[in-house]
């Protein structure tokens, strides 16, 4: 399986991004986040050449354009990155996770069911 690499939270952004249209140019990135994070140009694409040196974002070159597209998917960062914080913050197990959450969240009647229903379907 190939390695999915670690990325930070204004990367995490960028990639959302691109994990819901892409390839996409630079300029519509930038144009993206401007609007919803107030972004300078160069953060961006300081953020769009660390995803690429990752391995997170790959690209096509087309004129003066460079276009932007995942290499990675989102359920995979989203799986290691789950991963890495049950690891970091309950020391990989997942019965003190569950446990928190349930005690500092209020579940409603829905989500409770559900993962009741989660929880006997292993």
């Amino acid at each position: 399986m190939k390695q999915i690499p670690r990325i930070s939270d204004a990367e995490w952004t960028v990639m959302k991004v691109l994990w819901n249209r892409s390839p996409l140019p630079a300029s519509d990135i930038i144009e993206a986040l401007e609007k919803s994070e107030r972004w300078h140009p160069k953060t961006v694409k300081t953020l769009l050449n660390r995803l690429v040196k990752k391995g997170a974002l790959g690209f096509a070159r087309e004129g003066r354009a460079y276009f932007y597209l995942p290499l990675v998917a989102e359920s995979d960062c989203a799986t290691a990155a789950s991963e890495a914080f049950l690891a970091r913050v309950f020391g990989g197990s997942l019965q003190p996770m569950l446990a928190h959450f349930v005690e500092k969240k209020r579940l409603s009647p829905k989500e409770m069911k559900e993962l009741k229903r989660l929880l006997e379907d292993e």
